[in-house]
Parts: C-alpha cells; structure tokens; sequence
C-alpha cells in the first residue's frame, strides 16, 4: 500500500514539477532558439538593395531593416499586391520612401530577364543582392521553363537573377550577394541523372537538393568574383515560423504547435541583415553564416564529399543547364 501510494506521490510530482520546470525554462529556450541578432549599426544611406521575395517572411523583415538603415530597397517578387502592402508597411513605419516593388517570378526566366532589363534601365547601381525568395514541399511541378520547381525557383532563378546582375555589382563594389540556403542542404544531392526529378521524386529531398545547390553556387561565386570587391556567402536563417511550409498541411500543424521553438521572421532574418551590413564581412566572402555567426568555410559532411560535390559544379556549369539559361 505505501508501495502504491509512493508511486502515485512520484506520478504527482512529476505531472506538477515539469509544467513548472518548463516556464521556468521557457526564457532560456526562447533566448536559444531566437539565436543572435545583428548588432552592427551600419547606416546604407545611398546604398541600393533587391531582396527576392520580401513581400513576406524573413525576406520582409530583412527589408524593413534595410530601409530602417537609409538604403534603397527594391522588393522583387511575384505578388506585386502584397509587395505593395509590405513597401507601404515599410515606408511607414521606417519614414523611407525609397522602398518599391518591382515584379519578378524565379519560376519564368522570361519575367526574370524582363526584371533585369527594367532594373539595369532604372537603377544606376546595385551593392546588395540578396536572394531569399523560395519555395519548400511543393508537390511535383515545373517552371514555365520545364525545371522542376525547387531547384527551378531555389536555384536556377536565382543563378539566372544573379549572371544578368553581376555587372551591375562590379561597377557598384564594394558590393555583396547574399544567398539564403538552409542546413537542409546537407541532405541534398546533385542528381545528374534526375535533373528534374522525373524517375524519382521526393518533395523533401527536392528542397535539399536546391539548398546545398546554392551552397556550391555560392562557394564556386566566391572564387569567380575574387579581386572584384563583389563578396558572395550563403546562410541558414535557422526554423522559421513563415510561410515556406503553406505546400504541407502537415507541416503547418507542426509549426502552429511548435511555434514557439521557431524562430519569429525577425529573429529569422537577423543573419541576412548581417551578411548584408556588418562592417567585417567587407572582404569577406565564400562563408557560411548560421545565428550570425560564420560556419567556417561551406562544407557538406567529410572533406571527400565537399571535393566530390565541387567537381560536380564545375561540371555544371561547364555542361549542365547553365547553357540554357545564360
């Protein structure tokens, strides 16, 4: 009997003690999950930025933060209505009337070249570039060019945005390109053989495939524009609570109910803000940044493997689809 009555005591304490346990810990979990915050106060008075999809999400708060520091933001994306919204949201909340959207679609590269040409036509200079737009567990799709849609509009719209660009950037350097990848790309591959995800498709792995994309994107970048004053570095923004997830009613649930182990869109764009902004990173590039702090030179597990994957870029972009966007 006092055997029974311990063990409902123990039951007690434990359904009691760990509720308890939890709001004590809650502030701390909060403080990890958030991450780092930006604390350069560099201003960006006459400076110019697009950000890819900010009309929502990490790619928002990025701009607000830019035109909160003085610069030109130009919002590329392809809901020109909430685009619109967000600018205005901006404007008036940071007192910066230089914040305009221009429409862009990642997954059509004639809007993508017709972006560019209107932007090359308006815009004299461009020091920041940073491609965040993206899209995650899309059921199987293809762009308007016949790409599957993860690679097509995490990667290859983004490669395209990027070449018609860089010219842009070299005459406006300093000037940095900021790509938003995901520690995801650690499971990616570049399936040669399925491109487009036509024998075998797996909506997850697609989206891991299209970040460690933009990792070797990002590093082969790097090398390309040394000695240019054009820097290029790639980040994980960490789990956010967006939009990114709208293609998995499963994942939505998931994130409602976990949200408050995710990252807010403000806490999730502060690496972004920082690869954009902060002082030291003038020369630096080639980088990984995740909780704003660089993650050492861009890898994909063992030394073996980051070798292998590189000598499948260059191979890329000698023979693969590059030729038929450029």
């Amino acid at each position: 009997m006092a055997a029974g009555v311990s063990c409902w005591g123990a039951a007690l304490g434990a359904a009691v003690g760990f509720p308890l346990l939890l709001l004590v810990a809650a502030p701390y979990i909060r403080r990890f999950v958030a991450g780092g915050r930006c604390e350069s106060a560099a201003r960006l008075d006459g400076k110019a930025a697009v950000i890819t999809g900010a009309n929502t999400g990490i790619g928002k708060e990025t701009a607000r933060e830019l035109a909160r520091r003085g610069a030109r933001v130009i919002i590329a994306c392809r809901d020109t209505a909430k685009g619109e919204a967000a600018a205005s949201e901006i404007r008036a909340e940071t007192g910066n009337p230089q914040v305009v959207v221009k429409k862009l679609d990642l997954a059509d590269t004639k809007s993508i070249r017709e972006f560019a040409d209107n932007f090359l036509a308006e815009e004299k200079e461009l020091h920041i570039l940073i491609n965040n737009a993206g899209v995650m567990l899309c059921p199987y799709s293809k762009t308007a060019d016949g790409f599957e849609m993860h690679l097509g509009v995490n990667h290859l719209g983004h490669f395209l945005l990027t070449f018609l660009l860089l010219e842009r950037l070299k005459q406006s350097a300093p000037a940095r390109i900021v790509n938003v990848s995901s520690l995801g790309h650690h499971g990616g591959r570049i399936r040669f053989h399925d491109l487009n995800g036509e024998k075998s498709y797996n909506r997850g792995l697609a989206y891991c495939h299209s970040k460690l994309a933009n990792v070797l994107f990002t590093r082969e970048l790097a090398r390309r524009l040394q000695g240019t004053k054009v820097t290029a570095n790639a980040l994980h923004p960490g789990s956010v609570h967006t939009e990114l997830v709208r293609h998995s009613l499963a994942m939505m649930w998931l994130w409602r109910i976990f949200s408050f182990f995710l990252k807010t869109p403000w806490e999730g764009a502060q690496t972004s803000v920082y690869c954009a902004v902060a002082e030291e990173l003038e020369s630096v590039t080639g980088q990984y940044f995740r909780w704003v702090q660089a993650d050492g030179m861009m890898y994909c597990g063992r030394k073996p493997c980051w070798l292998r994957k590189q000598a499948l870029l260059l191979f890329f972009i000698k023979k693969g689809l590059c030729k038929r966007l450029v």
